[in-house]
């Protein structure tokens, strides 16, 4: 039997799409992802206030503030032993930082000390803490230096030093040897203090240390 001609195909018309549920949606997207970035930046956020606004009366900081913050940029370094570590994988610790060539003659090993006894100084606290010289050329590092090093868990890496400047910078005129460097555990290089210290800039230094690590305790724990 043949269809007729003149019949009429129904259509049914279930939904139209509301107007702007595009822009909606994409601008609800964008809202969901700002309060994801601002939950993970809160803690250190509330860190930093309270180290540097909520302090007690008459009591300055030694360290400087690196302002902005630098974050860790995303290389890879190499080990004395030759092996690759992506410099991320440094986060969820603190970090102490030296910056300094391989030579590394007698100024350069007595900040090393330094940076060694300022860590445990710590007492406690030392385990959220790690170490760190960051070799900025292609010296060779002297063996005996490298086993000594090794020994005290010492973190040792070669570093472009383009890169190390731009996440580590030191003030205008001034070199980074002369710098002890602070980074958080998200990876953001925020404090230095001068690399040369006596007593006296050392317990200052130690006492910034320990407001800045009871001020991030809600959040942060040692070990990675």
């Amino acid at each position: 039997m043949t269809a007729p001609q003149d019949e009429v195909l129904g259509l049914a018309v279930h939904s139209l799409p509301t107007p702007g549920g595009a822009a909606g949606s994409a601008l609800s997207g964008r809202l969901k992802l700002f309060g994801i970035l601002l939950a993970c930046s809160v803690p250190v956020l509330v860190a930093y206030f309270v180290f540097y606004v909520v302090r007690p009366q008459g009591e300055a900081s030694f360290g400087e503030l690196i302002t902005p913050v630098r974050p860790v940029p995303e290389v890879t370094a190499t080990g004395l032993d030759g092996a690759m570590l992506a410099l991320p994988g440094l986060k969820a610790q603190w970090l102490l930082v030296k910056v300094d060539g391989g030579a590394c003659v007698k100024d350069c090993q007595r900040q090393l000390t330094v940076l060694r006894q300022f860590r445990l100084m710590l007492g406690k606290d030392m385990d959220r803490i790690d170490w760190l010289w960051l070799i900025n050329d292609q010296a060779v590092v002297d063996t005996q230096l490298a086993e000594l090093l090794k020994r005290d868990h010492a973190t040792v890496l070669r570093v472009d030093a383009a890169t190390l400047q731009s996440w580590l910078p030191a003030p205008v005129g001034k070199p980074q040897q002369d710098f002890i460097y602070v980074v958080d555990p998200m990876g953001n290089a925020m404090m230095r203090f001068p690399s040369r210290l006596d007593s006296a800039a050392a317990a200052k230094a130690k006492r910034d240390l320990e407001h800045l690590l009871h001020a991030s305790l809600a959040w942060d724990a040692p070990g990675r």
